[in-house]
């Protein structure tokens, strides 16, 4: 089924409004193997089925490097998670529909009434692609694709928001509240849930033990690891102001009768 002249440049160059530009593929042959189905050509230098593996390689490298980059202060497991989030088929296919590559596609017919298969497909082309674009342009093809990838992926990556030296809000309640003789607990609330791509978010919740409070509930939290979990779960304490306010009154009348008595020994 082939949906629209391949040869359509000024669709594949801009697709979206917002996009970046996508770089030609400078081989004509490369290009319309790249919209071709294996299933459509036994040939596999017309079809996609080899470029797609090479465009596997390459984006994962350029991820990577991307990840590696831009958070430098993440253990190697975290890498990897956010890594998947960049390379995963959704996230391919997802920019394939964004660049129009679906209606230049030629697959079998019923493909499109198969949604998981017609995803991994659109996955594969953007693959491809990638592949296509670094082998018609073997001085500046490589640079040319991490650029593009980068600016395509940099959205993705700011969404991920809380890094490390942001995490503020656990100093921020321990400041208020905390002194001789009371505690602050972080505790699991709920299992951690996996999603698609191995990714998990957990659930913690901090408890106040002290002055009469026995484990009181101050907020809950949630995020990609133990640490953004336990300072959501801060920050919604410090918004719970009345009986934030009252702990921390507490605090301030013990220690001024604590300063008097010292006084007066």
């Amino acid at each position: 089924m082939h949906r629209e002249n391949l040869h359509d440049a000024s669709n594949i160059l801009e697709g979206e409004s917002g996009l970046p530009v996508l770089p030609l593929i400078l081989d004509e042959g490369l290009q319309k193997a790249v919209f071709t189905h294996p299933g459509l050509d036994n040939n596999n230098k017309t079809t996609y089925d080899r470029l797609e593996i090479l465009g596997d390689a390459y984006i994962e490298l350029i991820a990577t490097k991307l990840v590696w980059d831009k958070f430098q202060d993440i253990p190697s497991g975290r890498i990897s998670q956010i890594r998947e989030l960049l390379v995963k088929n959704e996230t391919l296919s997802e920019y394939a529909t964004r660049y129009g590559f679906d209606r230049r596609a030629s697959v079998p017919q019923g493909y499109l009434d198969q949604p998981k298969r017609w995803t991994k497909t659109k996955g594969d082309i953007f693959e491809a692609y990638v592949a296509a674009v670094i082998l018609s342009n073997r001085d500046g093809g490589f640079k040319l694709v991490e650029s593009w990838l980068t600016q395509l992926w940099l959205p993705k990556l700011t969404e991920l928001g809380i890094q490390k030296s942001t995490l503020q809000a656990k100093e921020a309640l321990s400041k208020k509240v905390m002194a001789k003789g009371v505690k602050l607990d972080y505790i699991d609330e709920l299992p951690p849930v996996a999603s698609k791509g191995g990714m998990q978010t957990f659930f913690l919740g901090v408890y106040f033990t002290g002055w009469g409070w026995d484990r009181k509930h101050l907020g809950s939290g949630q995020g990609r690891n133990k640490a953004i979990a336990g300072d959501e779960a801060a920050k919604q304490a410090l918004r719970n102001n009345p009986l934030i306010d009252e702990i921390a009154e507490k605090k301030r009348l013990i220690g001024t009768e604590t300063k008097t008595k010292s006084r007066v020994d």
